[in-house]
């Protein structure tokens, strides 16, 4: 009897030293994350308002087609490749975003256009360049902590996966001996009132608590893009055992049409989002791939169904020599299985989108809270050694 009740007492003390050890370890890298995440929840709304040239004024005729603002993006861009086209909704500015590396380093610039005219509005540069781009200095961070992402990045991953282990730890210490109401009121109540090393420790306590099951949902999705094998075991739980093709893959197309000649005015990638509009009339944005470098690659298009989500898109594929649409498993959010529904939710889940702009503001305040808690844990394991030492000298 008496060694049953010193075994969970030994298992709780291992609990807590775990919970402190990863704590002090992972808290700066879990600080980092968590604060830059709360700034890029917004970053969209906040572009939105210091990026007037986004916006274009509604006119009552169709979009360019792409050949044209690909045309005009590279009189601003010239001697290199586009790597992506944008349409946005009836009042955004096209985009031609063009990627590359100049002496080591990543750079990228973008070209803004009226979609309704062709006409130029505005060349950004955000990687690579002397203007800073304030997003993606967070981006970088929040990915990263602002090393190569070689190096930054399984670092971020490590840190959140550590950061998983300290909420279920913590979950373990927050848990009352009993349920009496003294424990409840510690447990679950905050005691605004008290002095600050009380008050510090019911944020840290009760605040953890709160969000912890949110905090969870933030870390198994930012883990997501951390590790292969974390995104390959979701998805086989979620599909219940099938395995998830890694990589972006797409259906072929067949070279033994190579050789044929193009006899019509207009250009196949114009052509076939022509097609692709005659299918999918719901569209609140539409991304092209404008340069196929394998001569199998197909054209592909995806249809954005909702302004401000990504998750509810259809991509269509089709023959670069003949314009024959290709099916691939997946590609259609109404028709994907509830895996790769869930693969297609898992960006805007991970910044609140999901549920709009109210979720936005849910997803800062849960980072928020997951910014303080290294702080606060630090105060309260500072504040009792520091107790302990002044016990011992006085």
């Amino acid at each position: 009897m008496n060694k049953k009740q010193k075994n969970p007492s030994k298992l709780r003390r291992l609990n807590d030293w775990l919970h402190l050890w990863l704590g002090l370890i992972s808290g700066i890298v879990v600080f980092i994350v968590s604060i830059t995440g709360c700034f890029y929840a917004f970053q969209q709304e906040i572009k939105d308002v210091l990026e007037p040239w986004r916006f274009v004024e509604v006119q009552n005729k169709t979009f360019v087609p792409p050949s044209q603002l690909l045309d005009t993006a590279a009189v601003y861009m010239p001697n290199a490749k586009p790597t992506g086209l944008t349409y946005a909704n009836v009042d955004g500015a096209a985009a031609v975003g063009f990627g590359g590396m100049e002496n080591g380093k990543r750079t990228f610039s973008v070209v803004f256009m009226n979609p309704y005219t062709g006409e130029f509005l505005k060349k950004q540069q955000t990687m690579g360049g002397s203007e800073f781009d304030f997003f993606r200095f967070i981006i970088n961070g929040h990915r990263a902590l602002w090393l190569p992402y070689n190096i930054g990045r399984p670092i971020v991953g490590v840190c959140t996966l550590v950061f998983l282990l300290l909420l279920i730890t913590g979950l373990v210490m927050w848990w009352p001996k009993n349920w009496k109401k003294r424990n409840r009121d510690k447990s679950f109540k905050i005691k605004w009132k008290a002095k600050f090393k009380r008050l510090n420790y019911d944020l840290h306590n009760v605040l953890g608590f709160y969000s912890l099951l949110f905090g969870l949902i933030l870390g198994i999705t930012g883990l997501v893009w951390s590790f292969q094998w974390f995104d390959q075991a979701v998805y086989f739980v979620a599909s219940g055992g099938e395995i998830k093709e890694m990589g972006h893959h797409h259906p072929h197309s067949d070279l033994a049409n190579k050789d044929l000649v193009w006899n019509d005015s207009i250009s196949p990638m114009d052509k076939a989002l022509y097609k692709t509009l005659e299918i999918d009339k719901r569209v609140a944005g539409i991304y092209l791939t404008p340069i196929l470098e394998d001569e199998d690659d197909p054209i592909e298009i995806t249809v954005y169904h909702d302004v401000g989500t990504w998750y509810d898109h259809n991509e269509y594929f089709y023959d670069r020599y003949t314009l024959e649409p290709l099916e691939q498993k997946g590609s259609k959010f109404s028709e994907a299985s509830f895996a790769d529904r869930l693969s297609m939710m898992n960006y805007d889940i991970h910044i609140g989108s999901i549920f709009g702009f109210a979720g936005k503001i849910f997803a800062f305040l849960i980072s928020l809270v997951c910014a303080s808690l290294p702080v606060t844990g630090f105060l309260v394991w500072y504040g009792r050694k520091f107790k302990k030492q002044k016990e011992v000298v006085s």
